[in-house]
């Protein structure tokens, strides 16, 4: 079984605090043999990962921000844009021959696709059904109960926005170390994920960091 982190943040996302290098060697240190770099709506940091020397298995991905809420996309170079429906992007990354994971789905704060677009449970390839990010773990239980009752592949996915916290949300797969052979053993639902919760007050932190940076980016328009 492979030990992957399919949902980590770089300082390419405008959220992110560390760098790429800081997040490869964390990734090396969790004992990870794959991650993917799930930028806001760019793949500069995936891009940049791949031209620095690493055992670690880096998948091309994206947290895309749809009109109702993100979307994580798997396996291509080029995804669609930012600000289209969830639906019509789904469609727009299986075309391109990737896959698609809902991350934390029925999260009210952190754009939770589901409580707009609650078809788009059933589109996705996968749920994320722990999101170590989750202070209070509501909305992963109603995302895991449901991803059972509809028999959908999950995952896991530590969300870090801080290198420190790579690996606290985790997938093991059954497949061998290459991208296809991921994705593939990702949509028949070959995962078993685990993890650990982010440290509130760290989550708390970097909540409140990011609304000072909305508010200040509204006040500067």
């Amino acid at each position: 079984m492979l030990k992957t982190d399919l949902h980590i943040h770089t300082s390419f996302s405008k959220d992110g605090e560390s760098t790429v290098e800081q997040v490869l060697a964390a990734a090396a240190g969790a004992g990870l043999d794959i991650i993917a770099i799930t930028d806001h709506d760019t793949m500069d940091g995936y891009r940049l990962a791949c031209e620095l020397a690493t055992d670690i298995l880096i998948i091309p991905g994206v947290e895309i921000s749809t009109k109702e809420g993100h979307l994580i996309a798997l396996g291509i170079e080029n995804p669609p844009p930012a600000g289209f429906s969830i639906l019509d992007t789904i469609q727009e990354v299986k075309n391109a021959g990737g896959i698609t994971i809902l991350p934390h789905p029925f999260h009210r704060y952190r754009h939770g696709a589901a409580l707009k677009c609650f078809e788009s449970f059933a589109a996705a390839d996968a749920i994320e059904i722990y999101n170590s990010r989750y202070v209070i773990p509501h909305a992963n239980r109603r995302a895991m109960r449901l991803a059972h009752a509809m028999g959908k592949p999950v995952v896991a996915g530590s969300d870090a926005h801080n290198a420190r916290y790579i690996g606290y949300g985790r997938t093991l797969i059954d497949a061998e170390k290459n991208i296809e052979s991921v994705l593939k053993a990702i949509k028949e639902g070959k995962t078993q994920p685990a993890g650990r919760k982010t440290p509130v007050r760290i989550y708390t932190k970097q909540s409140l960091r990011n609304s000072w940076r909305k508010i200040r980016v509204r006040l500067h328009r």
